[in-house]
């Protein structure tokens, strides 16, 4: 266990790979972890495999707007700050999927979560000494665009089209929230890259059997994977 002071944490998407895989190691330093995830088997697993009373699971799906405001409304009851606002949740949808708003599932998950979450948990992590808020997402890559005549994909759905795009509007989410003086919160775009984390996500056997052949020699082992140090 570290000998520095423990933490509030929360997590998005903390229930499988990479997340789950933090949720883990903050444990491990003492901090109080709070994960967020829309698997009420996989939040189970977690707590049996943790055994640790600083580990909290909220069941939640944040692509609906209205769980994440109960999120925010839960989570704000319970803290006065946060140190560390860490957002991985993140679903393939190989068919065109609303939300209970009408919003296209992964563009309300994979960005508009982490843009409410962020900004709704603002004063909580303004009210830590050193807050950070690290955006787990495909940061950099020239792949993909926004479509800002039709940004649910209502005429023309592609799941990586939908991922890709989600990305890039995480781009502008980090720079946008970067550039504003009333947060001290430090905004951390990361980008992992390819590491052995949810090859189990994708809906098409044959893609996902590739990317689990591709992953076992090419990919980076999670631990490496989520070694941030902007929070350590």
């Amino acid at each position: 266990m570290s000998d520095q002071p423990s933490k509030t944490v929360v997590i998005s998407g903390g229930t499988a790979g990479m997340g789950r895989a933090v949720a883990l190691e903050r444990l491990a330093r003492g901090d109080r972890v709070t994960v967020i995830g829309s698997n009420e088997a996989r939040g189970r697993a977690l707590l049996d495999q943790a055994s640790d009373p600083n580990l909290r699971f909220l069941r939640a799906d944040l692509s609906s707007i209205t769980e994440v405001e109960r999120v925010v409304a839960d989570i704000s009851e319970r803290h006065r700050t946060i140190d560390a606002l860490a957002l991985f949740a993140n679903r393939i949808n190989s068919k065109y999927t609303e939300t209970p708003e009408g919003l296209e599932s992964t563009f309300a998950l994979y960005y508009l979560s982490r843009y409410l979450l962020g900004h709704r948990l603002r004063p909580l992590l303004d009210a830590a000494p050193n807050p950070v808020i690290i955006n787990v997402a495909g940061v950099g890559n020239t792949a993909g665009e926004i479509f800002w005549d039709d940004p649910q994909l209502t005429r023309r759905y592609g799941q990586v089209r939908a991922q890709l795009q989600a990305g890039r509007a995480n781009d502008l989410l980090g720079v946008a929230f970067a550039d504003r003086a009333e947060s001290k919160a430090r905004y951390v775009l990361y980008h992992p890259g390819f590491t052995r984390s949810g090859a189990d996500a994708h809906p098409n056997p044959l893609i996902r059997n590739s990317i689990k052949l591709l992953a076992k020699f090419f990919a980076r082992p999670v631990a490496e994977g989520v070694s941030l140090p902007a929070w350590k």
